[in-house]
């Protein structure tokens, strides 16, 4: 095995956001020498990495030059530029996720099309180049409407509910899916290492911010049945297999009215849906990253507690430098851990850092966290 701990190894790493901070904080535990690219200089990562480098992650000599000065490269962000990576990839540098992988899930279009083609359950979907072709289409509304590529968080994810919702999409490539009636929106994540070792976390619940499509709440364990639970880690599983993914992958499902379950998306890194897992988890799902990629044995995914994560974003009608207010008044509270993502500029729903809550009882932990979301604001000077 190779020498990664106190050595010359050197880990790349592209995107310096919030993802890539907390990942940090594990290669530091290891002593690993880690190496960022990010296109903004103040990024999350800029201060607290071995060596940072400003560069545009879509860029190809950018990509492909960072590339050829590490040891093995992994992501926090799927949008990169895939031909840098390929080339890399061709050229002997180990990839993970692989670049064959991020070029299905970074279109998603291409992304329901593998789904579709490895019989992962999903909802039914058609793929359109621009605005113009959707709007020569017979459309049964409503329907959910989704760029085919740069959407995140909420933004490139519109409900359509008639004909004029129509003149508020972004003419881009995009994909339309049927709206599905859910009772829960769950996620999965999935390790596997070059071995072919492969885990599954708890499934978790999560809910959302009715108007900005964004995750308020994790919740693990999710509160399912049993039964429920082992086909959503199931599905999970078969996904990763189909995918033959290295690193982390995030399998966000819908569990239907009458208990099916439907694959919505995947993201192939370490993701908002398994933060909880750095106070409430044996090995959180940062230092899994690092042992899947590194094909290190998985550690246990086991919760030691249960755990709900609530995320902080900028509050509406505040853009500027950022203040956290409030903060000393959760910290009062029993369970209560801040995450602070070292983002300067605040603005609305804008991801911040997020909190998490651990208590032996999930109820109780859900009204502690009703109450730090309650309690605490990102606001601006």
């Amino acid at each position: 095995m190779k020498n990664y701990f106190s050595s010359n190894f050197k880990l790349g790493v592209l995107g310096g956001g919030q993802l890539g901070k907390m990942l940090l904080t594990e290669t530091h535990k290891f002593d690993i020498y880690t190496s960022i690219l990010d296109g903004d200089k103040d990024a999350p990562c800029a201060q607290i990495c071995n060596e940072f480098h400003q560069g545009s992650l879509m860029d190809f000599e950018t990509v492909y030059n960072f590339g050829k000065k590490v040891d093995l490269l992994t992501i926090e962000i799927e949008h990169v530029n895939i031909d840098a990576l390929l080339k890399l990839e061709e050229e002997g540098l180990e990839i993970y996720p692989q670049p064959s992988v991020l070029q299905i899930i970074q279109h998603k279009g291409r992304q329901k099309d593998f789904f579709v083609k490895n019989n992962i359950p999903t909802s039914s979907h058609k793929r359109f180049s621009n605005l113009n072709e959707l709007k020569t289409e017979t459309l049964n509304f409503p329907f959910v409407w989704k760029s085919a590529q740069f959407g995140y968080d909420g933004t490139g994810v519109k409900i359509v509910k008639n004909q004029d919702d129509l003149n508020l999409l972004a003419n881009t490539d995009c994909i339309i899916e049927e709206l599905i009636p859910f009772k829960h929106e769950l996620a999965v994540i999935v390790a596997r290492n070059k071995n072919g070792e492969i885990k599954t976390y708890p499934v978790v619940e999560m809910e959302f911010h009715p108007e900005a499509n964004q995750v308020e709440y994790v919740i693990c364990p999710a509160r399912i049945s049993n039964e429920v639970s082992d086909k959503a880690r199931n599905i999970a599983l078969k996904v990763a297999e189909s995918f033959k993914h290295i690193g982390l992958l995030a399998v966000e499902m819908f569990q239907t009215k009458n208990d099916e379950i439907l694959v919505n998306e995947v993201a192939p890194r370490t993701h908002n849906s398994g933060h909880y897992s750095i106070e409430a988890s044996y090995t959180s799902q940062f230092e899994q990253h690092v042992r899947s990629i590194l094909n290190l044995p998985l550690g246990n995914t086991a919760s030691k507690v249960a755990g709900i994560m609530v995320n902080l974003v900028g509050s509406e009608g505040f853009s500027g430098d950022v203040v956290y207010e409030n903060m000393e008044e959760i910290l009062k509270m029993d369970g209560v851990t801040p995450h602070i993502y070292g983002k300067k500029q605040t603005r609305p729903f804008r991801k911040m850092g997020h909190v998490t809550i651990v208590n032996n009882n999930l109820n109780e932990a859900r009204k502690i966290a009703e109450k730090v979301k309650n309690t605490i604001k990102v606001i601006s000077k």
